[in-house]
């Protein structure tokens, strides 16, 4: 894709993060003293935030309203392990999740794997956790779709095709596959094959499935979910690729929460029994049943190795 498509493309608040590579690049307003790549906590308590309502928000979603009711009952439990009010916040983008960070009105999120490193770097974000299943094997793929009968037999055979993104920041919507399609097949966007960016995983499905799109790129633990809940049928589109495993949505809270309440929401992952909420019913699809302990420095290796092949920096400072 041209630069200066992609940069139209962007939101305003993503448009510095374009540039050399780099594998860290904290934003001058956080430090991190103990080299763990994710912002210090505020040495003085002034700074601190301790909210009487804490605000959640899970990565974006076609449906957020759907969501609001998955998580309804982990939110209760934080609110007992806490003991502050806990509100869902339905974001509309992976921009404005960012944004609301950032500027101190978002408190706990999941980010989605590819804004991992922007919610680090920019928003001071400290994941901790992500979701995984009864073994503690964790990971998704991305996949690359088409409908029944488009006549795509293979990932060549997208030459000429339109392929649709879901967004910049996102690293099986976006970065991952136009990484693996120019290093393995030789294809470049734009060039090869035509694109257009849907917003977000669940669109980009139904936009196959509905022949929008010739193909798209998605997470397939997304597709798992809206196969199990009905929305799409397996015999209504066919995989072209699978890639190797990625992190799964990380799960964390800004840098300058208290330290006391940042523990709590740890504890609140931690202790959270999933046997019978809505949160099992919707995730047990994609294989998921519990949180398990993660650090960005290790489990997102692979996204910031993708990143620096796609040359793109996280420092946000301009």
């Amino acid at each position: 894709m041209p630069r200066a498509l992609f940069c139209r493309l962007l939101p305003a608040l993503l448009l510095p993060l374009l540039g050399s590579a780099h594998a860290a690049d904290l934003s001058s307003r956080y430090t991190d003293s103990d080299d763990d790549m994710v912002a210090d906590a505020p040495a003085k308590p002034g700074e601190w935030l301790d909210p009487a309502t804490l605000i959640f928000a899970y990565t974006p979603v076609e449906d957020p309203a759907v969501y609001a009711k998955v998580w309804d009952e982990f939110l209760q439990h934080m609110e007992k392990v806490t003991g502050k009010k806990v509100r869902f916040f339905p974001v509309q983008s992976n921009a404005a999740q960012l944004e609301a960070m950032r500027a101190g009105r978002l408190h706990i999120a999941g980010f989605n794997t590819g804004s991992v490193p922007l919610a680090v770097n920019c928003a001071g974000f400290v994941p901790f956790t992500m979701m995984a299943d009864e073994n503690g094997g964790f990971g998704y793929q991305m996949e690359i779709i088409t409908y029944a009968g488009s006549g795509i037999d293979d990932v060549p055979g997208l030459k000429g095709r339109t392929l649709a993104f879901t967004s910049p920041t996102s690293n099986s919507g976006f970065k991952a596959p136009s990484a693996l399609l120019k290093s393995e097949f030789n294809l470049e966007a734009d060039k090869d094959f035509k694109t257009a960016f849907s917003g977000k995983h669940d669109n980009s499905i139904m936009g196959v499935v509905n022949r929008d799109y010739d193909a798209a790129a998605i997470a397939n633990s997304v597709l798992s979910q809206m196969q199990a809940r009905g929305v799409v049928k397996a015999d209504q589109y066919k995989v072209l690729y699978t890639s190797q495993t990625f992190p799964t949505t990380g799960y964390g809270y800004v840098y300058n929460l208290k330290p006391e309440l940042a523990d709590k929401v740890r504890k609140g992952f931690e202790t959270f029994d999933w046997e019978g909420t809505a949160l099992q019913a919707e995730f047990k699809n994609s294989g998921q049943a519990q949180f398990i302990p993660i650090t960005y420095q290790e489990h997102w290796e692979v996204v910031r190795k993708i990143d620096q092949a796609m040359d793109v920096s996280y420092a946000c400072d301009n």
